[in-house]
């Protein structure tokens, strides 16, 4: 009878100090999982990786680096079509939140500081080797599914909770990755940080109304507005499903409000524009939630918060999301702040029409 051969690992790490890669080679080797190949700079792994047959399974990267920081070769892997959903861990000494935000807006999945343990490094490896499962029987799916689509676009379906990726915009991460980056924002102890949720109020009506190519694109306009709004304070933004995305500001002052909502609507319409076979969308931001706690499990819960606070909002102002446009304009506002507001709008707005061509000739 033929022995069951579980398939090892193979992981590339990358770091300039020969003896962090030594570590890494015995330690992970010995654990009869992993195959561990180093490099100890951007060039050296990047010819390491053009000689293999078939692409590694797992990137362990460095910052700081000569030449090539770790952050930079993460996104130019990202680039590359063998390494878009490719595993890609930060192993670095940087612990500033301004490192955290870089890489995963680069596209890193997982960030574990130094000095670490090992039994940590292995429990963030073992995640990777599980996503990595999960992405090769997504391919397998999806080349099934090719093979069967029909008029319904059977290949495309998916439930209105799932939590559907969205790729190409701006700081926005996958379900997997936002996770990550908040446990390692309270692993930090970076405190001073607040979760604030969106949801699109109408969102059962569009998913039983459109195909699924059409609400994918209702979520991918959507996430563009709230990247475009946030842009300038550096918002890490995901959707979680059922309508809802979640954002992460580290300035109070900066988390969205309820104040913006009406602006924030006005964006995302206009990149909508281009589609003209599409419904409006209309978009009701919570309450933010503080992310005070030293717990992974506290940080997360701000999260679930955060979402509580935007369900109980859609549901107390249903009657007044339903009025005419013109009415929710004239809501209440002090004039300082309606022209604060309406500033911010026009600047944002003018970006986006600057880097939209097609928008312009919408107008």
């Amino acid at each position: 009878m033929a022995k069951n051969v579980h398939k090892k690992t193979r992981v590339l790490a990358v770091d300039d100090e020969p003896s962090i890669l030594d570590l890494l080679q015995t330690a992970l080797n010995a654990l009869g999982t992993y195959d561990v190949t180093t490099a100890t700079s951007v060039d050296q792994a990047i010819r390491t990786m053009e000689a293999q047959d078939k692409p590694f399974d797992c990137l362990l990267l460095d910052i700081q680096m000569p030449e090539v920081n770790g952050i930079t070769f993460c996104r130019e892997v990202r680039n590359l079509s063998d390494y878009r959903k490719t595993p890609i861990i930060m192993l670095t000494a940087m612990a500033d939140r301004d490192y955290i935000d870089r890489a995963f807006a680069a596209g890193a999945t997982d960030y574990l500081t130094k000095p670490f343990d090992f039994l940590e490094l292995r429990s963030r490896l073992g995640t990777a080797a599980m996503l990595i499962e999960e992405q090769s029987r997504a391919r397998s799916s999806i080349e099934v599914a090719k093979k069967l689509k029909d008029e319904l676009e059977t290949n495309l379906q998916f439930s209105l909770e799932d939590p559907i990726a969205i790729e190409g915009v701006d700081n926005v991460l996958g379900y997997s990755e936002f996770e990550n980056y908040v446990i390692q924002l309270s692993q930090g102890k970076l405190f001073n940080s607040f979760a604030t949720a969106v949801k699109i109020s109408n969102v059962g009506a569009l998913y039983a109304q459109l195909h699924s190519t059409g609400f994918r694109q209702i979520l991918q306009d959507t996430a563009a507005g709230l990247s475009r709004l946030t842009r300038k304070e550096g918002n890490m933004i995901c959707y979680r499903g059922n309508g809802v995305f979640l954002t992460i500001s580290h300035r109070r002052n900066s988390a969205l409000h309820a104040g913006v909502e009406l602006y924030l609507n006005q964006i995302v319409a206009t990149i909508l524009s281009r589609h003209t076979e599409l419904p409006d969308v209309h978009l009701v931001v919570g309450e933010s939630a503080p992310m005070r706690s030293i717990t992974k499990y506290g940080a997360l819960y701000a999260l679930n918060k955060a979402v509580e606070q935007v369900e109980s909002r859609v549901v107390q102002e249903h009657d007044r999301i339903s009025l005419p446009a013109h009415a929710i304009a004239n809501r209440p506002r002090s004039s300082a702040q309606a022209h604060l507001e309406r500033r911010a709008y026009e600047t944002i707005l003018d970006d986006l029409l600057r880097d939209e061509p097609m928008l312009r000739s919408n107008q």
